[in-house]
């Protein structure tokens, strides 16, 4: 925005202390003289005898007692000097004492500036004790780190989806050539591939989309209960987890929340399917429960499996991230599936926690703020 020159906060600083000083300092001087008129009379008085003729010139001592003109003559240009060295002094300790206070300012100005410029990784790191100032620089590098963090993972998500959306299209690019280059091919094969090929690019752009609709909280709310959440989730899956060997357990208590049924739905279904299919190839076991605390209710999903390290599991919330390796299956789903779990839990003020489990296998924990039942 441009804006029309103006002085400087140190300059206006400066400027009230400098005139706060001296207009102490003239109430001061005012409240000096009005004391010293109690006790001055208006005009001089001579006390004494007069002197009588012939006495010889030699009279008795007198007293001159002076007035308050007199006064004022003697006051006036001692207190006009006093109020010109207190705006000499206001104004030259007002401009450094601005100068000191406003130096944090300038610190963060300057960072500020850094970060526009496109250099995130700066940080203030104002020292000293906690003030005002210390408060917003320290407020301004949570920003920075916030802000930094999520453009990395917007990169990263960026050359993810590029790379996850290339890779359909190149298989159908390439099936297209070899069907031009081979007339005699059976039409049915590449029908049935490329049929495959757009299924899963069709899948990824409408996970990119619940991703995106996540992110902007363009939803309404409901009461929601996550029990029967579980439930339906379990049912639509269990074909699911029977072709794949696994049992599906589901228990807990009615546990009300305050959300979008549909989007809840979903990650209730993210996490189920990602339990079926990162578990044992036999006799794996998925546990579902939910319970209800004094402010929160709790989703926990469990399954049995490889053994994850911590550092995995950690990344595990990250789009396109597959377990220990980018898994190419039928069933492995796009890499949005947790991605999409944390965001609907996030736009829905909770919080999900992985964790491994000590036999193998992974505990996801949903925590949202409980509704009223």
């Amino acid at each position: 925005m441009d804006r029309a020159p103006g002085p400087s906060i140190r300059l206006k600083l400066t400027l009230s202390y400098a005139g706060i000083v001296v207009v102490v300092g003239a109430l001061l001087l005012a409240v000096v003289w009005l004391f010293l008129l109690r006790y001055v009379p208006a005009d001089a008085v001579s006390l004494g005898e007069p002197c009588e003729p012939g006495t010889g010139g030699r009279c008795p001592p007198s007293f001159y007692t002076p007035g308050r003109y007199d006064l004022w003559r003697a006051f006036a240009p001692k207190a006009a000097v006093a109020l010109a060295s207190l705006l000499v002094l206001g104004l030259a300790g007002g401009w450094i004492l601005a100068g000191r206070m406003l130096a944090p300012v300038a610190r963060i100005t300057e960072a500020t500036r850094t970060a526009a410029a496109g250099t995130l990784s700066h940080r203030i790191r104002l020292p000293g004790r906690a003030d005002e100032y210390r408060e917003l620089a320290d407020a301004f590098d949570a920003m920075l780190a916030r802000l930094e963090a999520h453009v990395e993972e917007q990169q990263r998500f960026a050359a993810n989806a590029s790379h996850e959306l290339r890779t359909p299209l190149a298989i159908t690019q390439t099936l297209l050539d070899v069907a031009r280059s081979d007339p005699d091919r059976e039409a049915d094969e590449l029908v049935d591939r490329l049929h495959f090929v757009n299924a899963r690019a069709i899948d990824l752009t409408e996970a990119l989309l619940l991703l995106s609709r996540t992110d902007q909280r363009s939803f309404s709310r409901e009461h929601v209960d996550l029990s029967l959440v579980a439930e339906e989730a379990a049912e639509t899956l269990l074909p699911l987890a029977e072709q794949r060997g696994a049992t599906v357990s589901v228990s807990g208590d009615v546990a009300p929340a305050v959300g979008s049924h549909a989007l809840l739905q979903q990650m209730a279904t993210n996490l189920l399917h990602n339990a079926i299919v990162h578990n044992l190839t036999e006799n794996g076991t998925v546990w579902v429960a939910t319970g209800v605390h004094p402010e929160t209710v709790v989703l926990t999903v469990e399954n049995t499996g490889e053994k994850l390290t911590p550092h995995l599991v950690s990344t595990l919330t990250e789009p396109f991230q597959r377990g220990t390796r980018r898994i190419r299956s039928d069933h492995s789903g796009v890499g949005l599936g947790l991605a999409i779990v944390k965001n609907i839990v996030q736009a829905h003020d909770g919080s999900l926690t992985l964790a491994p489990r000590p036999d193998g296998g992974l505990r996801a924990e949903v925590r949202l703020p409980a509704g009223i039942a």
